[in-house]
């Protein structure tokens, strides 16, 4: 019972942003998407980081062309993300250029296997996770597919969180398995999730 309650809150909230997120006027989301690369790109946590695993956004997700694009002109060693199916399962890639993705699994553009190199060790480094929505935690709601939920458990690099402030909850329900990110940051603030909103 508590496992489906849960369950069906998430799919609630799901909808919720979702729908949010769909309403949002084009012009208003270039504007938040700008603030929240910039705020990330001016980060002592990106400007250290030797490896950057960074995702293609969908287009109600937050903008992150600018972040790649500034992390091949910086010379991070940038990994995308490439779907080996449609059941949680995925491998990063390195990618020195854009021209190097085409149309993967949800017709969002993924590295080319066939020209760029697997990455071996994915335990390290800088991640940046998405989520339709997060709260002040860190946890987070995906769009359920379960990708990062199981990078996660592996990944003891720092995770970084991008989210409109609109799309934040107070505490979203979480399982056992959902792990929260290190860093959320949104249009208006950053929030280091492990000391400033501790629980008790």
């Amino acid at each position: 019972m508590f496992l489906k309650n849960i369950r069906e809150q998430k799919m609630q909230l799901r909808a919720k942003h979702k729908k949010l997120r769909t309403l949002c006027p084009a012009d208003v989301k270039n504007k938040l998407d700008k603030k929240i690369s910039e705020t990330f790109l001016s980060s002592k946590e990106y400007k250290q980081c030797e490896i950057l695993f960074a995702f293609v956004s969908s287009e109600i997700e937050v903008d992150t062309s600018d972040i790649i694009s500034n992390a091949l002109a910086d010379g991070k060693k940038l990994a995308l993300p490439k779907c080996r199916n449609k059941l949680g399962e995925m491998d990063f890639y390195f990618v020195t250029s854009v021209n190097q993705l085409k149309k993967g699994t949800f017709s969002i553009p993924e590295p080319d296997s066939a020209v760029c190199t697997a990455v071996d060790d994915s335990v390290s480094g800088l991640c940046l996770v998405p989520g339709l929505c997060y709260d002040m935690h860190g946890y987070r709601i995906g769009f359920g597919k379960g990708y990062y939920d199981r990078f996660l458990q592996k990944f003891s690099g720092t995770s970084v969180g991008l989210c409109y402030t609109r799309c934040i909850e107070q505490k979203l329900p979480r399982g056992v398995f959902d792990k929260p990110v290190d860093i959320l940051i949104t249009e208006k603030y950053t929030n280091y999730t492990h000391n400033v909103f501790a629980e008790e």
